[in-house]
């Protein structure tokens, strides 16, 4: 049986990547979205960026 194109990157996204819930007070995380689109990235990306630059800074390169 076929699958649809949402359950072929379903699947991949299942097998590649980590889930992390992250929780933030109402209205904060509205917030942050217009600090990341004001710097031309999505949420995800932005608060990947800021990981990846914290663990620069600790000296552990992300990979």
């Amino acid at each position: 049986m076929a699958k649809t194109a949402a359950e072929l990157k379903n699947a991949y996204a299942k097998k590649a990547y980590d889930d992390i819930r992250l929780q933030v007070k109402k209205g904060q995380k509205e917030k942050i979205r217009a600090r990341a689109e004001s710097l031309g990235m999505s949420l995800q990306g932005y608060i990947n960026h800021l990981i990846d630059e914290d663990m620069k800074e600790a000296g552990q390169q992300p990979e």
